[in-house]
């Protein structure tokens, strides 16, 4: 891509995701760590041991034992490759996720710390999976975190996102 695009400059590739998507973000920031400079994993499954059998299972398959004691979910979870961190890493989580257990990414603060790695943490005490009406604080956030992070700017101290107001959040 970046023969393609001279604009892109690999030394400053960044990358963010949420659920899935924030899973493959820590994925690819400890499998690629000279690559990546900062990601931003927010609600990651980061141990399938530890999130719903369904999915799992759907693509590693039943856990299973190996004779040295390893297992067939080793090689997907984040918590075996923390260690190789590098770059600048941001995770956040919502603690009342409906969806993938908040143990999942306080698992991966542990192997990180474990590790001696830095990190960053977000938390929003009383959100879901989606973070709801957390957003425009999460996008300025992810904002802030790249801005400070690849483009070596400071961005506006707490400058204030306003998001129309959802009637299904509690919290506005």
């Amino acid at each position: 891509m970046a023969q393609k695009y001279p604009y892109i400059d690999l030394n400053r590739a960044g990358i963010w995701g949420h659920s899935g998507g924030g899973y493959a973000t820590a994925a690819a920031m400890f499998r690629y760590p000279d690559f990546f400079k900062v990601g931003i994993s927010e609600s990651g499954n980061h141990e399938n041991r530890n999130y719903e059998d369904d999915w799992a299972e759907r693509y590693v398959g039943l856990l299973k034992t190996n004779p040295d004691g390893t297992t067939n979910y080793d090689s997907q979870s984040n918590i075996t490759f923390a260690k190789n961190l590098k770059g600048k890493l941001m995770l956040a989580h919502g603690l009342m996720d409906d969806n993938v257990p908040p143990s999942n990414t306080l698992l991966l603060v542990e192997a990180l710390t474990k590790a001696n790695k830095s990190y960053d943490l977000v938390v929003f005490p009383n959100a879901q999976h989606g973070f709801g009406a957390y957003s425009p604080y999460m996008t300025r956030r992810r904002w802030d975190y790249f801005a400070r992070n690849l483009a070596g700017v400071e961005p506006p101290q707490d400058y204030e996102m306003k998001a129309k107001p959802d009637p299904r959040n509690t919290i506005q």
